[in-house]
């Protein structure tokens, strides 16, 4: 977290907002509790007539959570990181840069700066991309939250969902995480289909003489399917966001490169490369949330531009960009400056 929002925690405000922001882990977390109770004790103990049928639906169903909510912590607790110190602009060149009298004298001071940085992202006007708040150049792929109030590295997107910020070194727990979800899901709305085909077949007498346990097996189902619905849609998406080498942040605005200019797919290298570029290339983990990622979350590998004339000049219709939200601060003349 930045320092900004470490005074924020200090105020009596900034620690309501903080535990504000932990509402939704706490909405998860006891659905979850209450889909356990209602799995395990309501429909498997207390409802199954086949002892050894409910010993294997517990065994499927202990490990689809386990891996479920373990992908969910991960995500959850993995820090976003700190970005170097080496591309913390000294006060002194603040100072320089934000009394420079026009965009291109803060251009001149920025790429001076940035010279011997592995940086290839730019703003609109060709300048290396600055942070005003945290003062840093941004590396590659990197974007400020204004809930972290830091900087992160390949940021996707900031998930209230689990608090945190969905970046370079928590994305593959967080893809883990909806895909095992979705399994999730998909087996408890499966293993309770009987149970709710039963229920429209006898009536509402069978409910109500099967107790309270029935409306917890009928609810558990319409809950499960609510989900999986959900989830479903926004697991495709992020798969094909890993198929393609790209973050949401950059399927809405593309990255500007040094070379080519705007370009959705500048960092796509292969379904498989991009595929091992998160997940790793050891089969065994591909499956497990533990960190295999490639790389240090700083620099990218690009694909070669060469190969595409039109993707030079940036002529490509899908990667065009409009706007970019990394312009150079505002010029402040000396005068304005106590």
């Amino acid at each position: 977290m930045g320092n900004d929002d470490h005074r924020r925690r200090k105020t009596p405000c900034g620690f309501c907002m903080s535990v504000f922001k932990w509402i939704p882990v706490l909405f998860i977390t006891a659905v979850i509790a209450w889909s356990y109770y209602a799995y395990v004790v309501e429909l498997c103990i207390r409802n199954s007539e086949n002892g050894i049928g409910m010993v294997f639906m517990l065994l499927f169903y202990h490990i689809s959570l386990t891996l479920f909510m373990w992908s969910y912590w991960r995500t959850i607790m993995t820090s976003v990181g700190q970005i170097p110190e080496q591309w913390r602009i000294p006060d002194e060149e603040v100072t320089r840069l934000f009394r420079a009298d026009s965009p291109e004298t803060q251009k001149r001071i920025l790429n001076n700066f940035a010279r011997n940085l592995p940086v290839t992202n730019r703003t609109m006007n060709g300048s290396v991309r600055f942070c005003e708040k945290c003062k840093i150049v941004k590396p590659d792929r990197a974007h400020h939250c204004s809930v972290c109030s830091c900087c992160v590295l390949k940021m996707d997107h900031h998930c209230p969902w689990v608090n945190n910020c969905v970046n370079f070194y928590n994305y593959k727990f967080f893809v883990l995480f909806l895909g095992y979800a979705l399994v999730y899901c998909l087996y408890v709305a499966f293993t309770t289909l009987h149970d709710f085909v039963q229920f429209w077949k006898v009536g509402a007498g069978q409910l109500n003489s099967g107790g309270m346990g029935r409306f917890h097996i009928l609810f558990l189902f319409f809950i499960a399917i609510m989900f999986a619905i959900s989830l479903v849609s926004l697991f495709g998406y992020h798969i094909y966001l890993v198929l393609v080498n790209r973050t949401t942040l950059e399927s809405f605005r593309a990255p500007i490169f040094r070379v080519g200019g705007p370009d959705k797919n500048g960092y796509n290298l292969g379904r498989f490369a991009n595929f091992c570029e998160v997940f790793g290339d050891d089969w065994q983990y591909w499956l497990l949330p533990v960190f295999s990622s490639f790389g240090d979350g700083i620099s990218y590998p690009i694909r070669h531009l060469e190969e595409d004339t039109e993707s030079l000049l940036g002529y490509h219709s899908d990667t065009r960009i409009e706007l970019e939200e990394d312009f150079l601060p505002e010029p402040r003349f000396q005068d304005s400056i106590p």
